[in-house]
């Protein structure tokens, strides 16, 4: 039997992934890659946008139409937030959501064997329950190994279904991450991305913390190279900088969540954090890592309801005193069962789109500058997709896409190099 994988959405959403083709593989499936003919076709949704909604059904339809034989699966968040919605899909044989990956080979089995016909077996989330175990040992394709950490998000701003969709905080056990540390080392990974639906609120219901995880982590032999997910920056102390600080092998990039550069905006999204909350973290992070040594990356979005041109202008003039590295802009998506759903002066969607057009044009300028401050330096290339026998693509601590002939190298080596001119995407870059 052979089953393909479609992921939407972010790292969390890669991780599982990953968790769900091991599942499969350890009971006689093959993986095959998208494009190859499959006897199961599994989509693993996201549903921050109503585009990735769209992308979900539009692949489903596609699956079944090139393979009209072949089992269906739609699960992820998508089905999670819109349980209804989802299981009118007819396209899907199988639908799931995000609270039970067990589930997703049983009920696949079930249809297979001709034991039913179709499965809709969306678990609503509750109260106090427990971070469910899909352990991992090796990435396919990756060089960079991808832990869940953490599930689940008790923040309602306005814009957000993702709470909907993952429930309450739920943190992994430390010694099973630990564990699982251990083995993607012997596996010969290097470098490590925690990731969580709300990292920094790892540890609030279990007593522990992010940055006691993250030394500890660091302590695992073989792992040289420690990355985090996105952090809410609220959610960072002095003390936590303080402490991150001193674990050499946490990279230095760090993605901080801003929604928006304008007060009003993110009053209403109920973010709990201003403008200067935000640059006075970023601040600290510069001062404990050295300002030339960190970077940031981070997520706005444009056209939220009652955004003025004087309210965007002001969101671009802060995101632009900033120096992120990257951003990425989203148009505002409106998602029924929020907040924002139902606030008045929506955006018409030519207004959204084309300031997002301007937000990234500005932005794509700011990360020219960036990569072009740093020519001329050294750095720590993770060596990952080879282009030829010789030349790789990579990223260097701060997360600078870099390309690099490193003959003699494979990928997962971490190399030394002259950072060069910047091409539009990636900063060319020599062999010291």
């Amino acid at each position: 039997m052979r089953v393909c994988f479609y992921t939407l959405g972010c790292k969390v959403n890669l991780n599982e992934t990953g968790a769900l083709e091991q599942m499969f593989r350890s009971n006689g499936f093959t993986i095959v890659q998208e494009g190859e003919p499959a006897d199961v076709f599994v989509v693993n949704s996201c549903t921050v946008t109503n585009f990735g909604d769209q992308k979900s059904r539009k692949w489903l339809r596609r699956a079944k139409r090139e393979n009209p034989g072949a089992v269906t699966v739609l699960t992820g968040c998508y089905p999670q937030a819109f349980p209804e919605e989802a299981a009118a899909i007819a396209e899907a044989d199988v639908v799931t959501g995000s609270g039970n990956r067990h589930a997703v080979l049983t009920d696949v089995q079930k249809v297979l064997n001709g034991d039913a016909e179709r499965v809709v077996d969306i678990r609503p989330h509750e109260k106090g329950e427990r971070f469910e175990e899909l352990p991992m040992n090796k990435f396919a394709d990756h060089t960079r190994a991808f832990v869940k950490v953490e599930d689940g998000c008790n923040r309602r701003c306005a814009y957000c279904v993702i709470p909907r969709a993952r429930g309450p905080v739920r943190s992994r056990d430390e010694q099973s991450i630990l564990q699982e540390l251990r083995r993607l080392a012997d596996a010969g990974y290097k470098e490590v991305v925690l990731t969580a639906i709300s990292l920094p609120s790892y540890g609030t219901d279990t007593g522990t913390s992010l940055v006691e995880l993250i030394e500890k982590a660091a302590a695992v032999p073989g792992i040289e190279r420690l990355r985090l997910g996105s952090l809410d920056p609220d959610m960072l102390h002095d003390e936590d900088i303080r402490r991150m600080a001193a674990v050499k092998k946490l990279c230095p990039q760090f993605h901080l969540s801003l929604q928006s550069g304008c007060d009003k905006t993110l009053r209403a999204m109920r973010r709990p954090y201003t403008t200067a909350v935000f640059a006075d973290i970023a601040a600290k992070l510069r001062a404990a890592f050295g300002a030339e040594n960190v970077s940031f990356t981070t997520d706005v979005i444009v056209g939220f309801p009652g955004e003025t041109e004087e309210d965007f202008k002001a969101s671009m003039d802060f995101v632009l005193s900033q120096q992120f590295l990257k951003v990425h802009v989203f148009p505002y998506s409106r998602r029924e069962g929020t907040p924002a759903y139902d606030f008045a002066d929506q955006l018409p969607e030519y207004e959204k789109e084309a300031r997002s057009r301007r937000m990234t044009e500005a932005v794509e300028a700011m990360r020219a500058e960036q990569a072009a401050a740093m020519q001329g330096r050294s750095a720590e290339v993770l060596l990952e997709t080879p282009l030829s026998a010789t030349l790789f693509t990579g990223y260097t601590k701060q997360y600078l896409p870099v390309l690099v002939n490193a003959a003699g190298h494979a990928s997962g080596d971490i190399v030394r190099v002259a950072l060069g001119e910047w091409d539009g995407k990636r900063c060319r870059a020599a062999l010291i």
